[in-house]
């Protein structure tokens, strides 16, 4: 049997390692090894920061309809309770668009509601 030189493809794996880790720090963007770890952790923690930003988001919408509430004196609780009652089905990224946005429709929404 004739003998397999895997240089080629070594040297592909490489370079496509390599790429991933283009302007990363010291040995991480040099050398495979160091460069294979720093991919591994950086796709968990991207993993895990997308999760986190839609709690983010989330928290930032209840903070806005919050804030927009404030003149009429409800509390968002409140608030979110007599939507449900109300069957009124909207959710918190639209209603915090609309409070930021047309407060005059967030206002006969929040009539609605009560």
């Amino acid at each position: 049997m004739a003998r397999v030189k895997g240089g080629i493809m070594a040297n592909k794996r490489r370079r496509n390692i390599l790429s991933q880790v283009k302007g990363y720090r010291f040995a991480r963007s040099k050398k495979k090894r160091a460069a294979r770890e720093a991919i591994f952790h950086a796709h968990l923690h991207a993993f895990a920061h997308r999760k986190d930003k839609k709690n983010d988001f989330r928290r930032l919408w209840i903070v806005r309809i919050n804030a927009a509430l404030q003149p009429y004196a409800i509390k968002y609780s409140q608030f979110i309770k007599q939507l449900a009652d109300k069957n009124i089905k909207l959710d918190r990224k639209i209603l915090a668009t609309l409070a930021k946005e047309r407060p005059d429709s967030f206002s006969r929404i929040v009539k609605q509601s009560q």
